[in-house]
């Protein structure tokens, strides 16, 4: 059970009056409420807030400062690491900030950060429109655009965060306060530049977001599956050397785990047999088992939309590759693959170039714009006897393929690097730390990894 505060109630100790349903310890929701998407952290806030619109958000912040207790901001339960909860604390939860605007005259859209991938792709694509997203469906729109964003639009429309044309967001104000400052090219333009992939939570709640539309009505999804890893080690030769060169209407993905190998790839504006003919060196690879769907975006999106559901506990690692992996990389990840802690614990990589390579005007904080590709390796288990074993094997296979790659992604943090700031920013480390200077001096944003606002 939880609590709707009215603007007027008076509060227990602060002068600001916490404001939407809030749930603490006690309460009869309060467990449902607390958890986190990944099971292997497990957090007690003092009270979890749903805000329900922005003065929500305001009053939520500073009701935490008047009381003196930290913060989190929380949408979708997605952060890999827990960070979007803590014990003792308030969460500001915005999954119910569902709010859409189309304005198709300008080609733009405005959405609340509540909205999940799938509830933008569904009302988007009712109008003929899309935005690119990632692939998992549940996942909240906020902290994607916020960290970067990809998926199988990328190489044709680039980055989530490179349509991002202007962001509501509430920062802190003065020694106790909060308020809300819109981030344009016009306005408060170097706060826009961070929240194009400098990360959720560092700056202040984004609580909207004002996206460039591109019209997009039928495309052909492609997926290949081999059984078995026998025809890994060619299928990662020819896609790293193909992918990141293919037509920039063609994005793909590679994904293993313990039994098979599966391609996606998605291409708009063609038939299927120019989709397979694009295609054909990689389906010519031993006897891949192939399903091709054509349709409306938000209809295929279900089908991109594949990852388990049913998994508890989650240990991720994220790089950007600029250099083709050579043979003992390929090798390693083979041997890895090879020798899962589970069924569900992957390596998968997307490809990037195309759109990827152009910065937007006004420019953005993602840094990775000449990586040929992304990857991942993950594991995934449900029985808690395995945490030893799956975190160890997900930290073993980070830290063999490091030397390969070239940086890290920030909505898939590597809590252990001592290096992150350089990982996920690289040049832009010390320009973001500029902006959390002037945004959040007193560093009422922080969390395990946010940006820092002393100079580099």
């Amino acid at each position: 059970m939880s609590s709707r505060t009215d603007r007027g109630m008076t509060p227990l100790t602060a002068a600001t009056v916490l404001t939407g349903d809030v749930v603490r310890p006690g309460d009869s929701g309060y467990e449902q409420a607390r958890v986190g998407w990944n099971r292997l952290y497990s957090r007690y806030p003092e009270a979890i807030v749903f805000c329900c619109d922005t003065q929500d958000v305001v009053n939520a912040v500073c009701w935490a400062r008047e009381e003196g207790i930290a913060l989190r901001a929380r949408s979708g339960r997605h952060s890999l690491e827990g960070w979007s909860s803590l014990d003792g604390g308030l969460v500001i939860d915005v999954s119910r900030m569902k709010n859409i605007e189309i304005d198709e005259s300008a080609g733009t859209a405005t959405v609340g950060t509540g909205l999940t991938q799938m509830e933008t792709v569904a009302a988007l694509g009712q109008h003929g429109f899309a935005v690119p997203t990632g692939s998992e469906g549940g996942v909240g729109l906020g902290g994607v655009i916020l960290g970067g964003g990809f998926g199988l639009l990328t190489r044709s429309m680039g980055m989530a965060c490179d349509n991002l044309l202007a962001a509501e967001v509430v920062v802190a104000d003065g020694a106790r306060s909060a308020k809300v400052v819109e981030a344009s090219e016009h306005s408060n333009s170097d706060l826009l530049w961070a929240c194009r992939g400098g990360g959720g939570g560092n700056f202040g709640i984004a609580t909207s977001y004002t996206l460039k539309l591109h019209e997009l009505s039928d495309v052909t999804f492609l997926v290949a599956k081999w059984t078995g890893h026998g025809d890994l080690g060619d299928l990662l030769r020819a896609w790293q050397r193909e992918a990141p060169v293919a037509d920039e209407r063609l994005t793909s993905a590679l994904e293993v785990d313990s039994t098979a190998v599966e391609l996606s790839a998605l291409l708009h504006g063609c038939s299927r047999q120019e989709l397979e003919d694009q295609l054909r060196s990689l389906l010519t690879i031993g006897s891949p088992e192939v399903t091709v769907t054509e349709g409306a975006w938000p209809t295929v999106y279900g089908d991109v939309d594949r990852g388990p559901n049913d998994v508890a506990f989650w240990k991720f690692y994220s790089q950007f590759v600029t250099r083709p992996f050579p043979d003992e990389a390929i090798d390693l990840i083979v041997r890895f693959m090879d020798n899962t802690p589970s069924p569900p614990s992957n390596f998968f990589c997307s490809s990037f170039g195309g759109a990827v390579r152009h910065a937007p005007p006004g420019g953005s904080a993602f840094p990775h714009r000449d990586a040929l590709f992304y990857c991942e390796p993950g594991a995934a288990w449900n029985d808690p006897a395995l945490n030893s074993v799956a975190l160890g094997w997900a930290s073993d296979f980070w830290r063999a393929l490091r030397p390969y790659g070239d940086g890290a992604y920030v909505n898939v943090p590597n809590a252990s690097a001592s290096d992150w700031e350089r990982e996920y920013y690289g040049s832009h480390r010390e320009r973001l730390r500029e902006v959390k200077a002037t945004y959040d001096p007193e560093n009422v944003f922080t969390f395990e990894q946010s940006v820092p606002p002393s100079p580099c």
